[in-house]
């Protein structure tokens, strides 16, 4: 067969892809992911015993949004990168902006507190655990979001893996906080960005290879 005639064959079988199949794919990877991070929450870690009381506090909720803002603008990168030939362009401010509110709120936290006190306003009680078990929490929505790019076409695969940890790792934060003591900003600003970002690296590293064609 000719090469003329096999490209004629193979463009006369192309069907049209569906529309938003990627939002419906990551999507489904947030249903089915989330209620998993949020079960190894529960067994693990346990929801806080002052949880509605400390739902009373505008910082509970400044800890809670953040990484919420951030999986939401990872969610828009990702299925951006989904598709080839299609830019990220403006969703890197969904990433940027929830980064650049926390810091400005630690920083004013820190400008305002006693010198002597400013240390345990970053490091808290759990800082050594923190980072780690939000990558944990964040573990099936990874998974589920990495499974969910394989099956379409990121041209980029690193980025798009990476982007993928990212919305895993807000994900995870989110429902991590259900059950963490801290609510000092500098803190979740350091640890809870850290464990953000574990994901995301891990997912460019894996992206590289898992998602390439």
């Amino acid at each position: 067969m000719k090469t003329d005639d096999l490209i004629s064959m193979l463009a006369a079988s192309a069907t049209p892809v569906p529309r938003h199949v990627a939002s419906r794919r990551l999507s489904t990877a947030l249903l089915v992911g989330l209620p998993l991070s949020f079960g190894f929450m529960l067994v693990v870690f346990g929801l806080r015993r002052d949880l509605m009381e400390v739902m009373e506090r505008p910082i509970f909720w400044v800890r809670f949004l953040f990484p919420i803002c951030i999986a939401a603008g990872a969610y828009l990168m990702a299925e951006r990168l989904s598709r080839p030939g299609v830019r990220v362009r403006k969703a890197w401010i969904g990433l940027a902006l929830p980064l650049a509110v926390i810091w400005s709120i630690a920083a004013y936290v820190l400008m305002s507190a006693p010198a002597g006190e400013r240390p345990a306003l970053v490091m808290g009680q759990t800082w050594r655990t923190c980072t780690a078990n939000i990558a944990f929490v964040a573990l099936p929505v990874f998974v589920t979001a990495l499974v969910a790019l394989k099956g379409l076409a990121p041209t980029r695969p690193a980025l798009a893996g990476a982007a993928a940890g990212l919305m895993a790792g807000g994900a995870g934060a989110a429902v991590y906080a259900l059950h963490c003591i801290e609510l000092a900003a500098p803190f979740f600003a350091v640890w809870y960005v850290l464990g953000i970002s574990v994901p995301a690296a891990v997912g460019a590293l894996i992206g590289r290879r898992f998602l390439r064609w």
